[in-house]
């Protein structure tokens, strides 16, 4: 095995952790909370908020968090957010009151913004070709694991309430692998050459947070506390926000200032089209998770655990999807996240239909998540690595920071939209759960229309050469 194969096998590992952690710890305080709220007292609101000042946080700063990653470097950034983040689980840990809880969480979700858009960023720069399809297909292994080990191995920590600690452990596990991450990080990860002389250009910063705030906050508290009339200006006033910052973002360009995103590389139709797929497509994933905990565990009563492990198909089959799309002709891989798109809707619409038929059959249930799993898991790594390859690696950090971004307001939407339509309809569960998720079945079929727009906008070929020239490992850019 050459010299770049033997570090590739030792550096992705370490980059993959991150968003493993950053998924597993968004879904993990669900399963805690009746837990956390026995222990510590803690209100209804302080509850929503052990579970959402982490995903506010770090929706809100993965943008900021992929820019610093290019400034100060990948490697150093990527060491002070899993620093911060294993710090943060061990204050979660030791939290003595509902509040102390609350703000290390919060904590908790700087440090993953940090951490997570490195990931990409270190696979668009130290990949190429076969070894950068691999790895991406890894990284969406590591996505998706994460999220439902998140709520399987919450259920069994604090089921097997190891030397008393019970919820407190699903915090405390963070801690030694934090550390072993960041040992591996020091010795594994290259020296941070690729970087750029760009500053932070704190005025998009804060705008960018401002209309993520007003976009995520609302969404994330606002069925919980029954949508109150701030929810709902938050949202009225996020598209203001977001045009103001665009507005902001093109006159420091004009002026030849450093923007905190560059909109002109992102507004090429093929970037934005594409965006727009993986938000829809992935934010339907969430909702599912959402939904099925709901259904099996308040509706059904299955526990935390085997909840988890009834999505264990869906995770498999999204990981071998990477694997499979690495390995398809040029041809088939340009419509692969059509066909995906469409076999996740055809997979939900299978589910909605057996089950709006009282067909509760767990054997056949896994199957069509399977097949949903596989779905996404086409269209998603086709698309990543469509994204990376049609645009340079002098704007890697752009592409990972927005592209998570919109995976996550995807994910907050989703969840929003069809956690309220699941509720609504809750007085029968079955029902409910069906015509949820045939909703979903609608959305992934209309993911479908663009992706086929964002295939049909892209370059091919020496075009997609062109408009993505690469910049040799090492090379210092900017």
């Amino acid at each position: 095995m050459d010299r770049m194969s033997a570090r590739s096998r030792r550096l992705l590992p370490v980059l993959l952790v991150g968003p493993f952690m950053a998924q597993a710890d968004a879904t993990i305080a669900n399963v805690a909370t009746p837990s956390i709220r026995d222990d510590l007292g803690a209100s209804g609101p302080l509850l929503e908020l052990v579970v959402g000042g982490y995903l506010i946080a770090f929706a809100v700063l993965l943008i900021t968090g992929a820019r610093l990653g290019q400034t100060y470097g990948y490697r150093r950034v990527f060491l002070l957010g899993v620093g911060l983040f294993t710090v943060a689980s061990l204050l979660c840990g030791l939290a003595p009151n509902p509040t102390t809880l609350v703000l290390a969480r919060v904590l908790q979700g700087i440090g993953a913004a940090l951490m997570f858009p490195q990931t990409l960023t270190g696979i668009q720069l130290n990949f190429y070709d076969d070894a950068r399809a691999r790895a991406i297909g890894l990284y969406a292994i590591a996505l998706s694991t994460g999220a439902v080990v998140g709520q399987f191995l919450g259920g069994m920590l604090i089921c097997a309430d190891l030397a008393g600690t019970h919820w407190r452990a699903i915090f405390l596990i963070n801690v030694p692998v934090g550390v072993l991450v960041v040992l591996a990080g020091l010795r594994y990860l290259p020296a941070d050459t690729h970087r750029t002389s760009r500053r932070l250009d704190l005025a998009g910063v804060s705008a960018l947070s401002i209309a993520l705030m007003l976009v995520v906050v609302p969404l994330i508290l606002g069925h919980s506390i029954g949508w109150p009339l701030w929810t709902l200006a938050c949202l009225v006033l996020a598209g203001p926000a977001i045009g103001g910052f665009l507005i902001i973002q093109r006159r420091v360009a004009a002026r030849g200032g450093e923007p905190l995103i560059a909109v002109s590389v992102l507004a090429r139709p093929a970037i934005t089209w594409t965006l727009v797929t993986l938000m829809i497509a992935t934010g339907t994933y969430y909702a599912l998770l959402f939904t099925v905990a709901q259904y099996l565990q308040r509706d059904l009563r299955y526990s935390a655990a085997a909840s988890g492990l009834t999505l264990v198909p869906w995770v498999a089959a999204f990981g071998l999807a990477g694997q499979l799309v690495r390995r398809l002709p040029e041809r088939a891989a340009r419509r692969a996240p059509v066909f995906g798109c469409l076999l996740l809707a055809a997979a939900y619409a299978a589910i909605a239909a057996v089950t709006l038929q009282r067909h509760h059959n767990q054997a056949l249930l896994m199957t069509l998540l399977a097949a949903g799993g596989l779905g996404l898991g086409v269209q998603f790594s086709a698309l990543i690595g469509h994204l990376t390859t049609i645009v340079a690696t002098d704007y890697a950090a752009d592409i990972s920071g927005v592209s998570t971004t919109v995976m996550q307001i995807g994910a907050a939407v989703s969840v929003a939209a069809f956690g309220t339509l699941y509720f609504g309809l809750a007085t029968h569960a079955t029902n409910a759960f069906g015509v949820t998720v045939a909703a979903l079945a609608l959305t992934a079929l209309a993911a479908s229309l663009t992706a086929y727009r964002a295939i049909r906008q892209s370059p091919t070929g020496s075009d997609a050469a062109a408009a993505g020239p690469r910049t040799p490992i090492g090379a210092k850019s900017g």
